[in-house]
């Protein structure tokens, strides 16, 4: 069994592992992956002591958060999900044109507003088979995944989708809301339309790109609003794969990674191992969420956070300017 550390969401009471499941690649996100090695997958986490598990509809549209639901039930859990979308009946054309392998036979329709919310969510936990959804969380609204269309779905979640998430909250029914997204600007845009406890961002602040320092973290400190730390791993160009935001990596991605494990292998360690650790040095990050392909990937993430990493390889990042000058580089 593996003892992690524990920290608050927000200003709420809300207490979640600092080391999470990311829980994309269960719905076959871009990956080929199985209900049983899936269930394997989050059996052998809860067995290692991991009791913060996301998910979300889009993910297989509902296969993720089928096994989630049928493996977490009745265990001890803290469990983020995601509205936004509502699924309908239909398979899509081309599963592979949505980076999705043998999805469920539905579509996903955007909808952020306040009866969207609300059916997305009662959705979600039938999918889930669970009777709460602790952290709640509006799925990647923002210029990023919509484009010009996102100035529509945005007036529809502050106008009246920002209303039923409230609603949740205070009447108990989750204890925690935020969004789930992958740009610092939207999560900017929504400080100013409503209060809320943590911003899942994926991507934004991780061993390769700390942008939020400037603008965003700042203004989600006064706020009290905490950050989890999704894709730490870039989409996979920290862990010797080639995509990066989903795609494939540019040059100037690639050409920084190569910087960073050089000097991780000439300290002899696993670049990986300080993409998983380095978002935790900085006290707004609640916790970091991997995604794991196999049992064997998750073992694998398990061991590169337990490592001792010395304090010199991440001053030389710093000297070298492979790092924001203001990111933490020391254990809280």
């Amino acid at each position: 069994m593996f003892e992690l550390s524990k920290r608050s969401i927000g200003k709420t009471k809300v207490e979640i592992d600092v080391l999470g499941l990311g829980c994309a690649p269960l719905g076959g996100n871009f990956v080929d992956l199985s209900y049983n090695q899936a269930a394997e997958i989050i059996k052998f986490a809860l067995d290692s002591g991991i009791k913060y598990f996301d998910t979300a509809p889009w993910y297989g549209f509902g296969r993720s958060e089928r096994v989630v639901g049928d493996q977490l039930r009745n265990s001890q859990f803290v469990i983020s999900s995601k509205v936004g979308r509502i699924l309908k009946p239909g398979a899509v054309d081309n599963p592979s044109n949505y980076g999705m392998v043998d999805p469920l036979p539905f579509h996903p329709i955007y909808d952020y507003s306040y009866d969207g919310i609300m059916r997305s969510f009662e959705d979600g936990l039938q999918r889930l088979g669970l009777e709460h959804i602790d952290i709640l969380l509006v799925h990647d609204i923002g210029e990023f995944q919509h484009g010009e269309e996102n100035k529509r779905y945005f007036k529809d979640l502050s106008e009246t989708g920002y209303k039923a998430m409230d609603e949740l909250r205070n009447n108990d029914v989750v204890k925690a809301i935020g969004l789930g997204v992958n740009e610092n600007q939207v999560c900017l845009d929504a400080l100013e339309i409503g209060n809320w406890d943590v911003f899942l961002l994926a991507g934004r602040y991780t061993l390769l790109e700390q942008t939020p320092l400037d603008s965003l973290f700042p203004k989600c400190k006064n706020a009290g609003t905490s950050i989890i730390c999704g894709g730490p791993f870039n989409s996979g160009v920290l862990v010797d794969r080639e995509m990066w935001n989903y795609a494939n990596a540019p040059k100037n991605v690639v050409d920084k990674v190569k910087s960073l494990k050089k000097i991780a292998e000439n300290y002899n360690i696993p670049l990986p191992a300080a993409a998983l650790q380095f978002p935790l040095f900085n006290e707004i990050i609640t916790s970091v969420i991997p995604g794991a392909r196999s049992k064997n990937e998750f073992e694998q993430i398990l061991q590169w956070f337990k490592l001792k990493i010395p304090f010199d390889f991440w001053k030389e990042l710093r000297a070298k300017e492979l790092i924001h000058h203001e990111a933490p580089i020391d254990k809280i």
